[in-house]
């Protein structure tokens, strides 16, 4: 008990000493969790510092990513790749130790958190991506896939709405190898919690099904240990372990008060509290006596090879399951898919149907489901509206995780951090939908994939003021521009079956980045290509309608295409020659080389006019100053789709009679 103590306390010193040495950042965590740290890792934590993307780890989530400090004396303690001087760089430009941990950076490090309260839904997605592999590919024989997701919260994360979305799905889903730690320190950045936090946090959780352990003492090692054990016995409930701690345990002045929060203890506190830790060793100094008993290099060799025993065995038995299952964990597509997406694809120009791009996407999932048994969907209670469920969808549940299909209620915002934790464990290629109104809702957690750029597909439809009669309240007007703007994220807006399948080919494809499709409610013209234009698609933009010598450009997307299209001619047969371009993604485009987008967008073509039913500012990069936009500058109206089309200008007359007046 006295040595945890003191092996404890090494987290605690490098903490406090990183953050003395940074003048920047929150040692309070830190110290305050270290013995539920050290008890964790040492005694129950399965993984392997050698391998961190060994596939049957145990996750561990630091969902209060304030405390990161703690994630990193973990990872450096018990023999990542992470040095001393990278702890001694914490917070500093290009160090593997940024203030808040950062997928990517250091390994070991299993998703960026901070935004609190998305490091615990991260932990959920993680939690159903193992419940899910292990019913579709496990054996009574054979548990190949059989490990916890841990993680550590405090009660910030508790505060954010996102932990009711997600632990109310969790204890529905019976996520049982879902452990989360609760730091009840009762202090946040403005002090006692008391006054702006006085919830029965036990019963919120045994409401949501949860099994819970209340009132452990947080610096007790045996208590923590008895709670874990528990915890892992619960097959069918996440399990909540309310820790009571001292927040910046140790500082003689400072401990459990705000002051250790955000905040460098000062150099006169560390040296009182090496003190009062009976810790007697210089900054950063850890002995060799402490490291050795951290270090899990041996001991995640030796369960990584019986697992690797286990798997081969696996494969021996159940060969075709055991290539499967490493074939999606590397995130690898199956063998044939381009050639047969590309096929579809031609399939869709050949049948040119005049359909809604939200009825094109499901006819997309029908088309691309089967040949992905990696595909894992999901609507935020919309999947009527959406069409997220196709033929071969099977919904999964508390007794049975063996399907595809994620039913994840009125949580837009739950479902999109629960997505980045399925994208960030593996085995999975995951989608979400709801109205493109509603990616408000979960606006940070949509930044947070392309920050962490994972492979996680978001669907959003009912794309315009196109939608109708739901009025201004469900109309998207700036949300479009708020996605193209976000860095590592694609954005697509199709404008029939054929360029929506396009989009779905590549959301599929892209492994280094999220990716927005986005449809409408109303039916779309289909539109005549020849194989060179379907060919052209993926590049972002391209040339749909074309004369000699253009003397004047329409850029569209999604339904204002085929306006476009009808604009065009009808200047032509007055004599305007006119050129249409297509840019379903045009970040993609702006990827291009500038040889391309010259030939699209050629520079002595200074007549351009951008149409968009949605907000118009994003479009002057691609017209300019002196061009023309017709979009919105204001929020739409209730009313019939048409008429609201009419209302504001979207018309075949309006695009004419702006085209006349640039020309003139």
């Amino acid at each position: 008990m006295k040595f945890k103590k003191k092996l404890a306390n090494a987290i605690r010193a490098l903490s406090m000493d990183a953050v003395q040495r940074a003048n920047s950042g929150h040692p309070g965590a830190p110290m305050g969790m270290a013995d539920i740290a050290e008890v964790l890792w040492n005694d129950f934590l399965s993984h392997n510092p050698n391998d961190p993307s060994w596939i049957n780890r145990d996750r561990f989530v630091l969902s209060n990513g304030h405390g990161s400090m703690l994630l990193y004396s973990l990872l450096h303690l018990s023999g990542y790749d992470l040095s001393l001087d990278e702890i001694k760089n914490f917070r500093q430009l290009h160090s593997k130790t940024p203030g808040h941990p950062e997928f990517g950076y250091a390994p070991g490090v299993e998703t960026t958190t901070g935004p609190l309260g998305q490091g615990l839904a991260n932990a959920v997605g993680m939690a159903i991506a193992e419940k899910v592999l292990a019913d579709q590919f496990n054996k009574k024989d054979h548990q190949v896939i059989d490990h916890f997701t841990y993680v550590f919260i405090g009660d910030g994360c508790l505060m954010e709405g996102i932990s009711h979305e997600v632990c109310s799905l969790a204890g529905t889903l019976g996520l049982g190898k879902l452990i989360v730690f609760y730091d009840d320190n009762g202090i946040s950045i403005d002090g006692e919690v008391d006054a702006w936090f006085s919830d029965d946090t036990k019963k919120r959780f045994e409401s949501y099904g949860w099994h819970v352990l209340d009132t452990i003492d947080g610096h007790n090692s045996e208590e923590i240990s008895q709670a874990i054990i528990d915890a892992q016995k619960q097959e069918n409930k996440p399990t909540l372990i309310c820790c009571k701690t001292i927040i910046g345990f140790g500082s003689p002045n400072k401990q459990g008060k705000e002051d250790c929060h955000g905040a460098a203890l000062g150099v006169e506190e560390v040296e009182l509290t090496r003190k009062a830790l009976g810790w007697e060793y210089d900054p950063f100094i850890i002995p060799q006596g402490i490291y050795d008993k951290w270090d899990a290099k041996v001991s995640g060799k030796k369960k990584n090879d019986e697992w690797d025993l286990l798997f081969s065995s696996y494969s021996d038995h159940y060969p075709e399951l055991a290539a499967e299952l490493k074939r999606r964990m590397e995130g690898r597509l199956p063998e044939h898919f381009d050639q047969l997406s590309n096929d579809y694809i031609i399939q869709c120009q050949e049948k040119a149907e005049k359909i809604a791009s939200r009825k094109a996407s499901q006819n997309c999932l029908n088309a691309f489901g089967p040949l992905l048994p990696e595909l894992l969907g999901g609507s935020a209670d919309l999947a009527g509206s959406n069409l997220t469920i196709w033929n071969g969808s099977k919904p999964i549940d508390s007794n049975d995780a063996s399907g595809n299909y994620i039913f994840y209620g009125v949580r837009e915002f739950g479902m999109s951090a629960i997505m980045n934790g399925i994208s960030l464990h593996g085995g999975f290629i995951n989608y979400g939908a709801t109205f493109l109104m509603f990616m408000e809702y979960a606006r940070n957690a949509v930044r947070m994939a392309a920050l962490m750029k994972n492979r996680s597909i978001f669907i959003y439809t009912h794309d315009s003021i196109g939608l109708g009669e739901d009025g201004p309240t469900h109309q998207p007007v700036e949300q479009m521009t708020a996605l193209r703007v976000t860095p590592n994220l694609n954005s697509w807006r199709p404008c029939d079956t054929v360029e929506s399948a396009v989009a779905w080919k590549h959301a599929i494809q892209r492994d280094n980045g999220p990716t927005a499709l986005v449809f409408s409610r109303q039916s779309l013209e289909p539109v005549n290509r020849t194989s060179e234009q379907v060919s052209a698609i993926e590049k972002g933009g391209y040339i749909l309608y074309d004369c000699p010598k253009p003397e004047l450009l329409f850029i569209a997307t999604g339904s204002e295409v085929g306006l476009a299209m009808q604009a065009a001619e009808h200047l032509e047969s007055e004599g305007v020659r006119v050129r249409v371009v297509s840019m379903p993604c045009a970040e993609i485009f702006s990827e291009q080389s500038q040889e391309y987008q010259n030939t699209v967008l050629p520079p002595e073509i200074t007549n351009r006019i951008a149409v968009e039913a949605l907000h118009k500012d994003y479009w002057y990069k691609f017209v300019g100053l002196s061009g023309r936009i017709i979009g919105m500058d204001r929020f739409g109206e209730s009313a019939p789709g048409n008429q609201l089309m009419c209302e504001f200008g979207f018309t075949k007359e309006n695009l004419v009679s702006t085209a006349k007046e640039m020309l003139s």
